[in-house]
């Protein structure tokens, strides 16, 4: 899954979309699709396109502006693309609109909690990537508190699931994301990797978002834009974990390491 993120604080690379000449954060649409077109030739089936920054303090962004930014995003990617497209949001009009203009999957990382959002699930044939989080992106890694981080992330992850079930979601539309970094301190976030083979006792796919986060920064002591290798490393245990998505700002290094994986794996 190759992520683009048009917002202009995103914790990554989403500012070097913004439209060349403009004051306001606008999207480069050519860019953005450029980017798209790129992560499907290095093999991404998904593209996940984001308008709203979740990194911690992020600042809010209202409804119009996420939809100006990811529409016609969504739009050009379905009329050039090949491709699974996803839309990170948790806002059910964004929900709605993506799915009229092409989206594929609602990756949530509020897990559906928003009263309209499994309303809007319900009335379209869409998969869904239910994600664990603790508190709100901007005050998420203030107040950090689990007696068992795994076994916490477990069960919210499964609840979730049983409430989709409930409101007549099939079972085959759903993905589940432990949420690594929403939350949890970087121990949490390396006893979730250590012990990600737990919920395959769910029987859905795991997603997993590991990509240049800064439980990887933590560890290896370099900024976002060289977290590549540590994202691999961690990629590969998630791999040997279970984990069936990656989500990755760095699609052809993390195609490798699946190609070495799955190999591995086949012996």
């Amino acid at each position: 899954m190759g992520v683009i993120n048009v917002t202009p604080d995103s914790f990554s690379d989403g500012s070097q979309l913004q439209l060349r000449g403009s004051s306001l954060f606008q999207v480069d649409i050519d860019k953005a699709l450029a980017k798209a077109e790129c992560m499907v030739r290095e093999g991404a089936a998904f593209i996940d396109v984001g308008g709203e920054s979740t990194r911690p303090g992020a600042d809010l962004v209202s409804l119009q502006e996420e939809l100006d930014r990811v529409i016609p995003l969504v739009e050009a990617i379905r009329e050039n693309l090949d491709v699974c497209i996803s839309i990170d949001t948790s806002s059910p009009q964004v929900m709605s609109e993506a799915i009229k203009a092409g989206a594929e999957l609602i990756n949530d990382i509020r897990a559906l909690s928003h009263p309209q959002a499994i309303a809007v699930v319900k009335q379209s044939n869409v998969a869904v990537c239910l994600m664990h989080m603790q508190g709100k992106p901007s005050s998420m890694q203030e107040s950090i508190s689990y007696e068992n981080v795994v076994e916490e992330v477990f069960t919210f992850l499964s609840d979730r699931v049983q409430f989709c079930r409930q409101q007549g979601i099939d079972k085959q539309r759903l993905i589940v994301d432990p949420g690594f970094g929403f939350g949890k301190t970087v121990a949490h976030n390396y006893q979730l990797l250590k012990n990600l083979s737990r919920f395959s006792a769910l029987h859905l796919p795991v997603l997993v978002g590991l990509s240049r986060k800064s439980m990887i920064g933590a560890v290896i002591d370099r900024p976002v834009e060289q977290r590549l290798a540590g994202s691999i490393a961690a990629t590969s245990y998630a791999l040997l974990g279970g984990a069936r998505i990656i989500r990755t700002h760095d699609v052809a290094a993390t195609i490798d390491a699946i190609r070495v994986n799955s190999a591995f794996s086949r012996v």
